[in-house]
């Protein structure tokens, strides 16, 4: 990641480093709990809801190269189940491990004498500005690859009839009694010759019939 604008210290995703120095070896510990920030997590899915809280337990240590940042970030998710469609919760714990480097110092840790020309080169690197660094495209990521691609209720989860959208873990027994479409036609005629021999038993003929002398009256 190139360096762009000025970080802003004000913001709870952004860290100063200037304490921990630049002496290879040298550790920090910290906690921190902050607002989720909008869309954390995988949109319109599972995720974070922005403002929740999101405890950080972080370590920075120093390293030649820069600032070798290792953390974990625990909060609460919300979503939907993508068997019966109903609101779910579940706890999400994301580990991460991230180099943000010095803007002065290559790859090895040494100074370098002019600043680096290939944007290729630092284009997936993240850096300090002016021993800031910005917490948020790492929480992102690692939020994301801890949330379950296809969130359940339960793991067991029946989902929903295909028939009538009915939730069935409600209804264990629900079921509906499927008709064969090569019998309808045969139930169909059933039906007729059972109305005829009614119209027999009561002493009339069969509707058929009577239909037939109107036509020739």
């Amino acid at each position: 990641m190139a360096l762009n604008a000025r970080l802003d210290h004000r913001n709870p995703l952004v860290f100063d480093t200037h304490e921990l120095g630049r002496r290879p070896g040298a550790l920090q510990r910290l906690t921190r709990t902050i607002e989720a920030p909008r869309d954390l997590g995988l949109q319109g899915v599972v995720g974070v809801p922005e403002g929740a809280p999101v405890e950080l337990d972080l370590r920075l240590e120093s390293v030649m190269e820069g600032v070798l940042v290792t953390g974990t970030a625990r909060a609460s998710a919300e979503g939907e189940c993508v068997r019966c469609l109903e609101p779910l919760g579940l706890e999400v714990e994301a580990e991460f491990q991230e180099m943000f480097s010095y803007p002065d110092a290559d790859d090895r840790g040494r100074v370098k004498a002019e600043p680096a020309d290939d944007a290729e080169e630092d284009e997936d690197r993240l850096f300090l500005e002016d021993g800031l660094f910005d917490l948020e495209p790492v929480l992102r990521d690692a939020v994301v690859l801890a949330l379950p691609m296809q969130p359940v209720c339960q793991d067991d989860c029946p989902g929903l009839c295909s028939d009538c959208g009915a939730r069935l873990a409600d209804d264990p027994d629900h079921h509906h009694d499927a008709v064969d479409i090569r019998w309808a036609a045969l139930q169909g005629l059933a039906g007729s010759l059972e109305d005829g021999e009614k119209d027999e038993m009561s002493g009339e003929a069969p509707r058929s019939v009577r239909a037939n002398e109107k036509q020739e009256k």
